[in-house]
């Protein structure tokens, strides 16, 4: 993987990876549309350090959040990461087969899309109790955790399956994504740090220049885009989002 090729996926990473429209679906078609090969362990091994910056760019953002004080915050957060955690881990090798099918991220583009639009049009973020990440029940940050599992089908997006559930639950808008940004750094630090036991040799004796070059590009876009969504999400709803998966999976679709 050249220097372009590894700022192209850290863009798309940064970009994509606190949207709800799959950052993993994106890469994989961006990689293979400039013929990186998926199967090579040193291609796995970029993507975990991609996801890394991403997660940096989350702790820097929410940085207050992220000490003893907000400890009964963090609680939550990790019961909302193990449902995930266990599921993942017994269903890893099922999960490896999905990958392997093209249909199946298309497809879920599309009833991802569907859903959002539908979630939105009964969704008032008026008369929702839950306005800050701290007042997030117990119970409410099960449902997004569970919801979550979701997520490891190719093509749903962790995002979009945590603040679905999350408003599904009763939190508004803009608390449920935010707590989908804090509930990814136990998800991808976990992910990564397993990610990056796999791949640990493919980094031996390699020149790192291009990976340290995406690196940084993902962490800035993914700073500069956690910055403006919470910003966009303000004024706007999620319906953008819902219609923009349904095309691009139809999009999909008509390629495969």
């Amino acid at each position: 993987m050249d220097i372009l090729q590894a700022i192209i996926i850290g863009i798309i990473e940064g970009f994509t990876e606190f949207l709800p429209i799959s950052s993993t679906g994106h890469m994989m078609i961006a990689a293979d549309f400039m013929d990186v090969n998926l199967d090579d362990p040193l291609i796995g091994g970029y993507f975990v350090i991609i996801q890394f910056a991403a997660i940096l760019a989350v702790m820097l953002l929410y940085r207050e959040k992220i000490n003893l004080k907000e400890i009964e915050l963090w609680k939550k957060l990790i019961g909302a990461f193990l449902p995930l955690a266990i599921v993942g881990f017994l269903l890893k090798d099922w999960i490896e087969k999905l990958l392997s099918n093209p249909l199946i991220p298309a497809w879920m583009f599309i009833i991802g899309g569907v859903i959002f639009i539908i979630v939105e049009y009964f969704h008032n973020d008026d008369i929702k109790e839950t306005t800050n990440v701290e007042a997030v029940t117990w119970k409410q940050s099960l449902i997004i955790g569970f919801g979550q599992i979701l997520s490891m089908v190719p093509g749903t997006s962790r995002a979009g399956a945590t603040i679905v559930a999350g408003m599904l639950a009763g939190v508004n808008r803009k608390t449920s994504t935010e707590f989908s940004f804090l509930l990814a750094i136990p998800v991808m630090m976990a992910v990564s740090g397993y990610s990056l036991m796999k791949n640990y040799d493919s980094f031996i004796g390699i020149d790192l220049t291009a990976f340290a070059v995406g690196f940084v590009v993902a962490f800035v876009v993914a700073y500069a885009t956690i910055k403006l969504f919470i910003v966009f999400l303000q004024r706007f709803t999620f319906v953008a989002f819902g219609i923009y998966r349904i095309v691009f999976g139809v999009i999909l679709l008509m390629m495969l």
